[in-house]
């Protein structure tokens, strides 16, 4: 096996050489051929009872020299061995044997070119020898020899014709195969985006949540650190709670690069608004008073609409905590309208504000990350100023829609 492999790559690699070899055997055939007289003394072939004239020989060498090219002149190829074989046909005694490089070089074009032309090319080179065999040539138009070239040229055709359709089969199932590759690693690229994009929004709302939070406390105990210490020790163990809760978030998320089957990858579900009371705990114990509105209609929602609101709430408390200033209030609201569930973020502004998180914010990742989760469920998401001051924030996530993406909550941006 090895060997016919590489016998084939040395014939694909030197395909003039292969011609060569192929237009010597042809030659030696046309050769013997001429020797032999079809019917004999018993009815049969006999050797010897003739030999080819110095014209015959010399057409016969013209033909298998014009094979050697038969791949990078097919048709040029064909004009002169047809052009050889008329001769020898048409000049003394018939011998036959120069059609045989016609009927390589037939069986070349048709592999090379498309069937319609096979066909148009193959009945003029068929109906051209066999009538100049028949109406010109020394032996009598019924003659066998006359019906041989009419067989031997239409094999040609139709063999040349079957190749051309074979290769043209592989080719094409080749490139579907390849074509399906390409496809499956575009997918494989889509989806490894997609997964980076959700765990980046991941870690931006646990980062962006609990450093605000830990920011927030801390500064309040330094404040207070020399006048109220026990203020500033509950203070302190505010950040001590922020920071685990962090931890043990970043944990979690980063865990899921992990590989499949490790026994030390999470196990925790995805948070959840089963876990809204505890996130809007850690604001109100960082100074930021937050009211909560929850119908009794969110429960039991898909994982992703509950991750997704979940994420968005916390993200929206975050801005709020950083920049809607000192005595702000904020408002939670969460409910069921029809096939969708309804989030709004509310906050009055009431402190002393410095620029609220919007697009131009540290370049927004916050909004652009809630507005991809949004997205990816087939939701909207605005967000922008409140008249007379504060801050909006509201979101619609369908409950029974399909996601857009099957990676949780991502989308390419």
């Amino acid at each position: 096996m090895t060997t016919l492999v590489r016998g084939r790559c040395w014939a694909k690699a030197h395909p003039l050489a292969v011609d060569a070899a192929l237009a010597a055997a042809v030659l030696i055939c046309m050769v013997i051929g001429s020797f032999v007289e079809p019917y004999g003394h018993d009815g049969g072939p006999t050797w010897g009872t003739r030999t080819p004239g110095a014209l015959s020989l010399v057409l016969m060498l013209l033909g298998a020299t014009a094979l050697v090219f038969r791949r990078r002149a097919p048709w040029v190829v064909l004009a002169a061995t047809c052009t050889v074989s008329v001769v020898d046909l048409i000049t003394g005694e018939f011998r036959g044997a120069v059609v045989m490089s016609a009927v390589v070089a037939l069986y070349t074009v048709a592999a090379t070119t498309n069937r319609p032309t096979t066909w148009r090319v193959g009945v003029v080179t068929i109906t051209g020898l066999t009538g100049v065999a028949m109406l010109a040539g020394p032996l009598p138009w019924y003659a066998q020899e006359n019906l041989g070239i009419f067989a031997w040229t239409g094999m040609a055709a139709a063999a040349g014709d079957a190749v051309r359709s074979r290769r043209a089969f592989v080719d094409a199932i080749r490139e579907r195969a390849e074509r399906a590759e390409r496809t499956r690693e575009e997918e494989a690229r889509r989806r490894v985006a997609e997964e980076r994009l959700r765990i980046a929004r991941d870690l931006h709302d646990v980062v962006a949540h609990h450093i605000a939070l830990v920011n927030v406390q801390a500064g309040v105990a330094a404040h207070v650190m020399d006048k109220r210490p026990d203020q500033a020790k509950e203070a302190l163990s505010h950040v001590r709670d922020a920071s685990r809760s962090a931890l043990n978030e970043l944990r979690a998320t980063v865990g899921l690069l992990r590989q499949t089957g490790d026994p030390e990858a999470p196990t925790e579900p995805a948070p959840g608004l089963a876990r809204l009371h505890d996130l809007v705990e850690t604001f109100r114990h960082a100074g930021l008073p937050v009211e909560v509105a929850l119908g009794d209609a969110v429960a039991g929602l898909p994982a992703g609409v509950d991750l997704a609101a979940y994420r968005i709430i916390q993200e929206a408390l975050t801005n709020v905590q950083k920049h809607a200033g000192v005595g702000a209030k904020a408002e939670v609201s969460v409910v069921r309208v029809g096939p969708n569930v309804e989030v709004t973020i509310l906050d009055d502004g009431g402190g002393e504000r410095r620029e609220h998180s919007g697009e131009n914010d540290g370049g927004g990742h916050g909004l652009i990350g809630m507005r991809e989760r949004v997205s990816a469920l087939g939701g909207r998401c605005t967000a922008g100023p409140r008249y007379g001051g504060g801050f909006r924030v509201h979101a619609i996530l369908p409950v029974t829609a399909k996601p857009v993406s099957p990676a949780e909550g991502g989308t390419t941006a």
